[in-house]
């Protein structure tokens, strides 16, 4: 997949194209995204996904305090080399772009610069100033700038209405099964190994504190996880806290996340790991003594070893 910025896109032969931020990649955007590489064959044109970044919301400063996002855009990247697309344009997102309307926006950006051919557009896709472009309010445009517009029909699986919003609630929540579900795949956090005050040493059981690449990524709700590690190219078994550590930090809560990698010995100061959650062991817990949280851990890991086994056996 050839990655690009909108300036610096080359002659694309019957470029196929939708536009979305298609945030996590999930099932509901892979039903547009498959349609897309079907019709660009179709066609014997090229797939184009055209998105804007960063994120809108960010931008326009909407409720950005509490706004998360599924994927980086390297993640987005990651995720949509897999499913066969052509071309992915980055259009950078600012004030002047929110303002353009909706018809301006495809003259300027699609057919001036990428001579579109045929603009495929979800069922509920919406663009342009006040959200305006969807299908029906671009006939005239569709006349005057010559291209062809095909809209898709509702996306309706058995587990209900799939969207970024209703999946970032369920990581909110701690719902791994629902999430991985609507997602398509385990859900999962690129981060940093910083330096922490190696307590965990102190009991048997070592952490890495993960500083997160990208400070929008969704943080799943706190608690223990049962998670698969990614480092150095290879795979290994964690175990990870998620929270304000208060058997320890309780009077200073400052949220960190730190994983156990199991059958691991190694420096891991200043190297990159990807974190894929599998599932949600407990609430973290204030326990009296270091003892205590020790015998709560060692009972943590049974239980974590058996779950990533069986995630193994299953193939999630």
């Amino acid at each position: 997949m050839n990655v690009s910025l909108i300036n610096d896109v080359g002659s694309l032969k019957k470029p196929v194209v939708t536009i979305g931020i298609f945030d996590g990649v999930h099932l509901g955007h892979r039903f547009i995204l498959d349609h897309l590489v079907k019709r660009a064959g179709e066609l014997k044109g090229e797939s184009v996904v055209v998105t804007l970044w960063p994120h809108p919301r960010i931008v326009l400063e909407r409720d950005v305090w509490n706004f998360k996002l599924l994927h980086t855009f390297e993640e987005k990247i990651e995720q949509l080399s897999n499913l066969g697309i052509d071309h992915l344009i980055k259009v950078p997102f600012n004030t002047d772009l929110s303002s353009l309307p909706a018809c301006r926006f495809l003259k300027e950006y699609l057919v001036d610069r990428l001579r579109l051919h045929t603009l495929l557009l979800g069922y509920d896709n919406r663009f342009g100033k006040d959200r305006q472009g969807h299908p029906d309010s671009l006939t005239d445009c569709k006349a005057t700038q010559r291209f062809h517009i095909e809209k898709l029909p509702e996306y309706q699986p058995e587990l209900g209405r799939i969207n970024s919003t209703v999946i970032r609630k369920h990581l909110q929540e701690g719902n791994l099964p629902l999430a991985r579900e609507m997602l398509g795949y385990d859900y999962y956090l690129t981060g940093t190994v910083v330096a922490g005050k190696r307590l965990g040493r102190d009991i048997g059981f070592p952490t890495a504190n993960i500083h997160p690449t990208d400070p929008y990524k969704l943080i799943p709700r706190d608690g223990v996880y049962a998670v698969f590690v990614k480092v150095g190219g290879k795979r290994y078994r964690g175990m990870l806290n998620i929270g304000i550590r208060p058997t320890i930090d309780s009077a200073f809560p400052v949220q960190t996340i730190e994983v156990h990698i199991l059958d691991f010995e190694g420096n891991l100061y200043d190297k990159t790991l990807t974190i894929c959650f599998i599932g949600r062991i407990r609430d973290e817990m204030r326990f009296s003594t270091l003892g205590d949280l020790k015998k709560q851990l060692q009972a943590d890991k049974g239980m974590i070893i058996d779950l990533l086994d069986h995630a193994d056996n299953n193939k999630l």
